[in-house]
């Protein structure tokens, strides 16, 4: 569909692409109040160098380490203005922000949710990985209610008159060693995991970021 496109922004740093995100966000909301059908929805793909962000409800207690010990990591922390407690985003890590309007699908804020992780959920069953959702915590896991669940996307997004921004964090090719430095979206006994991890090699980011977004734009396509 010519309304719904996507975009790689690369390797780019937390604060540009919130600012970014942030404008063409609004630029969104302003198309939709003015009922402007031919509006573009996006897409958008992208990773950070190292980065933690805290949303709206989070504890700035689940940051396991101090501003100095931030720096010593080579790491920048940010509290923002999504859903969802503390999370890492870093190199080899798939981040994707969704800037859509969300009644243009037919979608509700927690089917849009459902549909995200769907998405990740039909891309790990690629990559022979059984994924799967978990009661009460949002996002994609990995053996739930066992005492191996670990997570692989964290989802956190921020929604005004149905349009969208923020998203998930896939964890591909990530150094799980940054999450040592925090308790992963507020949980103290659960795990973290990735593609290379669970496939103990490492996956072709380009191949990941291009199956993920041919599942998202279907999903949300078969929704018009």
């Amino acid at each position: 569909m010519g309304n719904l496109v996507t975009e790689d922004w690369g390797l780019v740093d937390y604060a540009y692409a919130w600012d970014r995100q942030e404008y063409l966000f609004r630029q969104r909301l302003a198309q939709k109040v003015a009922g402007d059908e031919t509006a573009v929805d996006r897409i958008v793909f992208c990773e950070h160098p190292h980065v933690y962000t805290l949303g709206r409800s989070g504890k700035a207690n689940n940051l396991l380490v101090s501003e100095q010990q931030l720096q010593q990591i080579g790491a920048s922390f940010y509290h923002i203005d999504r859903g969802g407690d503390i999370t890492y985003h870093g190199p080899g890590q798939l981040v994707v922000y969704p800037l859509l309007d969300l009644e243009r699908y037919g979608l509700g804020l927690k089917d849009y949710i459902y549909l995200i992780e769907e998405a990740v959920i039909l891309l790990c069953g690629y990559y022979g990985i059984q994924a799967m959702r978990m009661e009460k915590a949002t996002g994609v896991w990995l053996d739930v209610n066992t005492s191996r669940t670990r997570k692989i996307c964290a989802i956190g997004v921020r929604c005004s008159r149905y349009v969208t921004m923020h998203g998930l964090a896939l964890n591909v090719n990530t150094d799980l060693r940054y999450f040592s430095y925090i308790n992963p979206c507020g949980f103290i006994d659960k795990g973290v995991t990735s593609l290379a991890q669970e496939l103990k090699v490492e996956v072709s980011m380009e191949e990941v970021k291009q199956r993920l977004a041919d599942r998202l734009m279907d999903l949300l396509n078969k929704r018009l």
